[in-house]
């Protein structure tokens, strides 16, 4: 591991995120092998998943026709074999995001158990890191996508309307086995967040710490503000920012900052933003705002609107000024 991570320490300011992570290039040793292959395995369809939502277009013109002309048939029928196979994707997304509610609690488990320290974790399990990074990543990316597409919640309301209604007059509902009524309620539970992703990710870090009784709280918050703190400093030192070897690995270390700030923010107590924070809220904005606008105003907006603390009377004026 050793020439994977060059440490440069400063112990002088006891900062313990001062060191390279190799978010392009970390390979799992043998001791990570079992966790990573696990892991692996969901985050290998992760792309395809953006994809499909990335081009997920909606059944609006179907269902606007069969709600106008209600008497119809044909224009019911076209409506509904448009919606059914649209629904199985979203049962696709949801059945997804309980993969990786699991990936990211074997994750959590191998980055917060004794004897080592969180940073500690981050520098010798950097293909470990990576991959929780890569989970942050799709999550923001995910919702980003999400919350533009009113589609999917409009589709997925007309799918189940149209089921209730073929229910109470007997009718055979072709599709209802995609989705039974159990599934569908759980789903519109998911669908009604507006960052469906990142709520599963914080429910799923908080059960792990309510769980895990026998780790301290801090074993968590510790590996998420290090993390937060590990994207920072990457990102505003010139000498390990030139190691970046792909443009993209900028963007990636911004969303994974804000990504694990905001789990923070669910997660700790008081959160990310009061001044006990292990975060250095004020260097992360300012990070966001040295880049051009168009490219992090997602990342801010989620800040704003997707964290749990940022309107406590404990959150500083400055913080929340910058926030605006």
């Amino acid at each position: 591991m050793g020439n994977l991570i060059k440490v440069l320490t400063r112990d002088i300011d006891h900062n313990a995120a001062h060191f390279f992570l190799d978010f392009e290039n970390a390979q799992p040793s043998e001791s990570e092998k079992e966790v990573y292959n696990q892991v692996n395995v969901v985050l290998k369809d992760a792309e395809g998943i953006l994809d499909q939502l990335q081009s997920y277009r909606g059944a609006g013109h179907e269902i606007r026709e069969a709600i106008q002309h209600a008497t119809d048939e044909k224009l019911q029928e076209k409506a509904w074999a448009a919606v059914v196979p649209l629904v199985g994707k979203l049962k696709k997304f949801y059945e997804f995001s309980q993969r990786l509610e699991a990936a990211l609690r074997g994750l959590l488990g191998a980055l917060t158990s004794t004897p080592y320290s969180p940073t500690q974790h981050l520098e010798r399990e950097q293909a470990l890191a990576k991959q929780f990074a890569e989970i942050l990543h799709f999550t923001l990316r995910f919702d980003e996508l999400k919350m533009t597409n009113p589609a999917i919640q409009n589709d997925f309301s007309y799918y189940r309307r149209t089921l209730s209604r073929m229910r109470i007059n007997n009718l055979p509902a072709e599709g209802e086995n995609e989705v039974n009524n159990e599934l569908a309620n759980r789903m519109s539970l998911f669908y009604a967040e507006a960052t469906p992703m990142l709520k599963t990710l914080s429910d799923a870090t908080t059960k792990f710490v309510s769980e895990n009784k026998n780790l301290p709280i801090e074993n968590t918050t510790d590996c998420l503000s290090t993390m937060a703190s590990v994207c920072r400093v990457m990102l505003e030192t010139p000498e390990y920012r030139s190691r970046f070897t792909n443009e993209e690995t900028v963007s990636f270390c911004l969303r994974v900052m804000v990504g694990v700030i905001i789990l923070y923010d669910h997660v700790h107590p008081v959160g990310a933003f009061a001044k006990t924070s292990k975060i250095d809220m004020k260097g992360c904005i300012k990070v966001l705002k040295e880049q051009p606008p168009n490219s992090v105003e997602g990342l801010l907006n989620a800040l704003r609107y997707t964290t749990k603390h940022l309107n406590d009377e404990t959150t500083s004026k400055q913080i929340k000024t910058m926030l605006q």
